[in-house]
């Protein structure tokens, strides 16, 4: 039974090193994806810790202003 023409080792060579860099442009693409929903959830924990502290204000009838002039004198 004839299988056809074999391949050369430049052939093989050149079909591992395409395979290669296709998985490693698949591992950019996933690391970049990861570093956008990294920053999208840093965002919304900061969202949150302003919303736990604007909470706070409200509970103490403070303003903006009221909580940085108190932190300005704790630190004098």
């Amino acid at each position: 039974m004839a299988r056809g023409v074999r391949k050369s080792s430049l052939e093989k060579l050149q079909k591992e090193l395409a395979d290669v860099q296709e998985s490693i442009q698949q591992h950019k693409n996933s690391i970049t994806e990861l570093i956008e929903k990294e920053k999208e959830i840093q965002e919304k924990i900061s969202l949150e810790q302003f919303k736990e502290v604007s909470s706070i204000l409200d509970q103490q009838n403070m303003s903006i202003t009221d909580l940085k002039e108190f932190l300005i004198s704790r630190t004098k």
